[in-house]
């Protein structure tokens, strides 16, 4: 009947009980696709007659923009048939495309006939062997394969003749009813490449998309439409394409094209890491925190050797877990490396903090990994456990520990309020302009800059060392903000307070305690910065923990007397009592002994009390901190340091080193593992291109730039698997530091992979800018079914260079 009668408008003002029939298809519920139903394994898909009728070409879009599931590199394991053992062969992928493997069914399954699979032909092959329960006769792979794909009009052929015209935008349906011509396609294109101009340059700065209010009427539309309309006003063939002179529901400006946008930005980056990695080894770089809603976010790196030799170290994601526990970090990892067909097997190094649910032994998430994956080295953060090391002396000992309590209580005191760090910058500024002006201190750029104290923090690498710094410079501004609240605070708690802390920086122990923990935090400062280089290696790293260990040596036997000097001029210069250190004093610490009266000279105490016993402290606990490098691992892989000429080559020991990934080296490769190792070192110790080589990082790249890894690869694999060890979170910390800067308190609504998006395209800058839009714009017409037609580059050269300028 409603082919006759149209049915009858209700008025927006009007009410009436009966249904309004003039749009049906908006009444019905509206059916969204959950992205964590578009699962990667083959083996643990869900059909795609399962989903909704309307989802079904949502469905085939995503798995289509992912690919086939090809993990290469996997360790497969192998399946008896008689006497022989087979295995699937990663060879198979590039004689079949469509072949996939499931890792958690060990089985082949067709990724054609998955999407397009007809229910009414085909064999048992393409119905359920290669689409449901899968396929692991490995000893007859290659005769079921071409069975499989049969004949011409076979069900499998049909699913790639189905799978092509979906694949081909010319074929959908809004393209063969549109009768449009080139100056429409054209158009598109345009329109489209500036919207993605656009987005590039919003995801590059990381700054937002939306606005509060994006109506015509509203002031500020939000950075894309305003920046979008700035972009347009100053190009005409922008302008002619764009706004009212385009069709209202293609004016690529939505959110939602906002978002796919930045997605194929994003996919485009991590497909290029991932290729990057390819087949070789990788280790894992996690942690956690928390965002600006109060979401637990795991960040996850990814360290490699690429075909350069050099270390790398790529931000692949940040996922959302629903809690902390490892459980939930490993499943969660899971279908990361599932998503983007890694492989657990080819992982060869962990790298976290000191939470205990991720290394604790026996249920943290080191353990879990370990249990799937024996190769899979851990190793503790070391800036980490230098960072431990700091707090421990600092809690460790009872002066130093009362010292920086003192420092704690200046810090706060002074910086409480604002008209007090107000006050302390104007003082610490009358200062410097009278240091100027008397000529003490000279001007430049970089120099005398406004600063303030800096709060210490347990979690905050080198934040002590910075706090002592500052402490010491502005001395006499810290001094007289204190000063000031002795005499001017509204509470006598803080005059009392002000008072107090002033006698205390007075006090000549104070001012030891401040020298010499400047002094030992200077150290460990120095190799903490070093220690969070991306391209830090294991082998350096041990290297220069040791280096630590022997100055702090040396600075025990010979560095009393420097630190007594510094103390002594300090204390002269700010007014301070100079003691005497052959004088006696009560022993404090000991009621026992004090009530004898018994005394000790002011040298036993520095000396012996406070010298002597914090320098012991911190090199007691980095032995106890770095335990890891006494390990046989490590101190096998110390063989490979090319320092000295290679001096500490042992052919034995690399031997060992070997053993311990037997899954890489095979019984045939350690037969000639020993000869090889020989050969190299004979090899490159009298080649002049290797004799300025001074780390493993440089000695690997220059292998390859010589062509050495090719003539020894057994030796140059174990060199890939030594640099692949993690030695620092320090990348993946500053992925949280990026999150801070994307996601604020104003931005706190966005979603998980609106964030992961926007933070892959923010943090790898520098790949993103060797993408070309072209490549980013064949994904984002992949990614959806009903978009017009991209027409060929060549039509519509001249305006996709004119509208590229804003990257500029």
């Amino acid at each position: 009947m409603e082919r006759f009668f149209k049915p009858k408008r209700v008025r927006s003002g009007e009410s009436s009980n009966e249904p309004n029939i003039s749009e049906p298809v908006q009444n019905q519920s509206c059916v969204e696709l959950n992205l964590n139903d578009i699962v990667s394994d083959p083996g643990l898909r869900k059909s795609v007659e399962k989903f909704d009728i309307s989802l079904r070409d949502h469905v085939r879009r995503e798995y289509l923009t992912r690919g086939p599931c090809q993990p290469i590199g996997h360790m497969y394991p192998k399946t008896s048939f008689g006497q022989q053992h087979r295995s699937f062969q990663d060879i198979w992928y590039q004689k079949f495309v469509w072949l996939e493997y499931s890792i958690s069914k060990d089985a082949a399954f067709c990724f054609w006939c998955f999407l397009f699979k007809t229910q009414n032909k085909g064999g048992r092959y393409a119905e359920d062997a290669f689409t449901k329960t899968g396929f692991n006769n490995w000893k007859k792979a290659m005769e079921r394969f071409n069975e499989h794909i049969g004949a011409v009009n076979s069900c499998h052929n049909d699913a790639r003749i189905q799978f092509e015209s979906f694949q081909d935008q010319r074929h959908s349906v809004s393209n063969v009813l549109r009768s449009c011509g080139r100056e429409i396609d054209i158009a598109y294109r345009t329109r489209l490449t500036a919207a993605l101009d656009v987005t590039r340059f919003l995801l590059k700065q990381g700054l937002a998309f939306r606005g509060n209010d994006e109506s015509t009427s509203s002031s500020n539309r939000g950075n894309f439409l305003e920046l979008f309309d700035w972009y347009s006003q100053r190009n005409t063939e922008i302008f002619e394409v764009v706004n009212q002179n385009a069709p209202a529901n293609n004016q690529l400006t939505s959110p939602m094209i906002q978002k796919d946008l930045a997605h194929a930005c994003a996919s485009e980056i991590t497909s290029v890491i991932i290729n990057d990695i390819g087949d070789n080894y990788f280790s894992l770089i996690v942690d956690e925190s928390r965002d600006s809603s109060v979401k637990e976010q795991m960040g996850v790196v990814l360290r490699y050797v690429n075909k350069e030799g050099r270390v790398i170290e790529r931000f692949l994601a940040i996922v959302h877990v629903s809690d902390t526990t490892s459980l939930c970090l490993k499943d969660a990892i899971d279908s990361l490396f599932a998503q983007h067909g890694l492989s657990l097997s080819k992982l060869r190094g962990q790298g976290y903090d000191g939470a205990s649910n991720m290394r604790g032994e026996f249920n943290g998430l080191k353990a879990l990994i370990l249990q799937e994956n024996p190769y899979a080295m851990y190793i503790h953060c070391f800036a980490h456990q230098l960072q431990l090391v700091i707090v421990a002396v600092a809690k460790g000992n009872i002066i130093i520990s009362e010292f920086f309590v003192y420092v704690s209580m200046i810090v706060n005191l002074t910086g409480v309020s604002c008209k007090r760090r107000d006050q302390l910058r104007q003082i610490e500024h009358d200062k410097i302009v009278a240091l100027l002006d008397s000529g003490d201190i000279i001007s430049g750029k970089g120099k005398n800059q406004e600063t303030s104290l800096a709060r210490p923090g347990d979690t905050r690498w080198g934040s002590h060392y910075l706090t002592l710094l500052r402490l010491s410079s502005m001395w006499a501004s810290v001094i007289g903000i204190l000063g000031n609240i002795q005499d001017d605070a509204s509470t006598s708690d803080n005059r009392g307070m002000a008072r107090g802390l002033i006698d205390r920086m007075n006090d000549y122990e104070f001012v030891f305690a401040l020298h010499l923990m400047k002094y030992l935090l200077g150290i460990t400062n120095d190799l903490s910065l070093v220690l969070q280089q991306r391209d830090q290696n294991i082998v350096q790293a041990m290297s220069l923990i040791d280096t630590m260990k022997s100055q702090l040596q040396d600075f025990r036997e010979e560095g009393w007397q420097i630190i007594l000097d510094e103390v002594n001029n300090f204390c002269e210069l700010n007014m301070i009592p100079v003691i005497d250190m052959e004088d006696s004093i009560a022993i404090r610490g000991n009621a026992r002994r004090s009530r004898r009266g018994q005394t000790i000279t002011n040298f036993h105490h520095y000396r012996v009390e406070i010298f002597c016993e914090v320098v012991d402290l911190i090199i007691q606990e980095m032995n106890n901190r770095f335990s890891e490098v006494s390990t046989e691992l490590l101190s096998c892989i110390a063989c490979l340091d090319p320092k000295s000429s290679f001096s500490q080559f042992n052919v034995q020991k690399l031997l060992r080193l070997a053993d311990l990934y037997p899954e890489d080296f095979s019984s045939n490769d350690y037969l000639y593992l020993e000869s090889q190792l020989r050969n190299y070192i004979y090899n490159v110790q009298r080649d002049p291109q290797f004799s300025e080589v001074g780390d493993l990082g440089s000695l690997a790249q220059q292998m390859v730039k010589t062509g050495k890894n090719t003539v020894f690869p057994f030796v140059y694999r174990l060199i890939q698997l030594a640099l692949v060890l993690p030695v620092a979170t320090a990348s993946v910390e500053r992925v949280f530091s990026a999150m801070n800067i994307v996601k604020t308190d104003l931005r706190n609504k966005m979603g998980d992979e609106w964030m992961n998006d926007c933070l892959v395209v923010y943090i790898e800058k520098d790949i993103f800018a060797t993408i070309e839009n072209e490549q980013i714009l064949q994904r984002f017409q992949r990614m959806k079914t009903r978009r017009m037609q991209l027409p060929p580059l060549r039509y519509s050269s001249a305006t996709t260079t004119n509208t590229s300028s804003v990257n500029q």
